[in-house]
């Protein structure tokens, strides 16, 4: 006859078993819910509080994604870990040991990925803060380049020579954003010196004046255009500074239509440039 004896306990432990096993994948679906809704949450309202333009829907899901992932990641390892140890302890071992082993593990990898820790918290205070987005140009560690990839261990930049630089996150103490928002237009116009600069003033601002009221350029330049400053006669000329407030990522474009308006105005008026 088969003992029957150990049926009911082993029965119960079974239950109990399939319970922790129930609860550790319910804890990870809320925990992955509760991750996508609360980082989606925080990332908006920094980008809010910060003054920068709404998020592209495509830019907001990879931030989502990317922090997202490292905590349910984490989140999910300590869940499973706790599952695991408590169904030791229905079968009666002890998980003392196993406890104290896992914090001397824990600490000899806390120790040994340092660096790691570093890189990927400094990584989600980048994609929190909204410090930069992938296509902007910004100088860290002193690199400059264009944001062509991020994640939270690593910023990858293209500079203007083509070279592709891997800055780890951990690395970057100040980042500098040259495309946030709005940039400085700074277009210096030499004339020579027989030129009439108060009429090639006048030119220059109504040039300005044309581009900001152009349907194809006018949202890109946020004020318009108007010399600054006259600097003082040099051997070529006078050079006559233009500013203006325009878009950070339109900032090139802007600058070199502005120039070749510029040029071909004082030209029509008989106005000598200088190079």
């Amino acid at each position: 006859m088969p003992d029957l004896s150990n049926l009911p306990t082993s029965v119960e432990i079974a239950l109990q078993v399939a319970l922790i096993v129930v609860t550790v994948l319910v804890a990870y679906v809320v925990l992955r819910a509760a991750v996508g809704i609360s980082v989606r949450h925080i990332i908006e309202r920094r980008s809010a509080e910060n003054g920068d333009a709404v998020l592209p829907p495509a830019e907001l899901e990879r931030r989502v994604s990317t922090v997202g992932r490292l905590v349910v990641r984490v989140g999910g390892s300590l869940i499973v870990v706790i599952g695991v140890l408590m169904a030791l302890n229905l079968f009666g071992i002890d998980i003392g040991p196993a406890v104290a082993g896992l914090g001397v593990v824990g600490i000899a990898v806390g120790f040994g990925a340092q660096t790691l820790v570093r890189d990927w918290l400094a990584g989600m205070f980048v994609i929190l803060e909204s410090q930069y987005s992938q296509g902007d140009i910004v100088r860290i560690a002193g690199v400059e380049g264009v944001v062509e990839d991020f994640s939270l261990r690593r910023t990858t930049l293209r500079d203007l020579d083509g070279s592709v630089h891997i800055v780890p996150n951990g690395q970057i103490v100040v980042a500098s954003n040259l495309t946030r928002l709005w940039g400085w237009l700074s277009l210096d116009v030499r004339v020579s010196h027989g030129a009439d600069v108060d009429r090639a003033t006048e030119i220059i601002n109504r040039t300005g004046e044309s581009l900001k009221t152009d349907a194809a350029w006018g949202s890109r330049v946020l004020e318009i255009p108007s010399v600054a400053r006259v600097s003082p006669l040099g051997e070529s000329g006078v050079t006559l500074s233009t500013v203006a407030q325009v878009r950070a990522a339109e900032r090139t474009g802007v600058t070199d239509e502005l120039r070749r308006r510029i040029l071909d105005a004082l030209k029509s008026a008989g106005i000598e440039t200088a190079d």
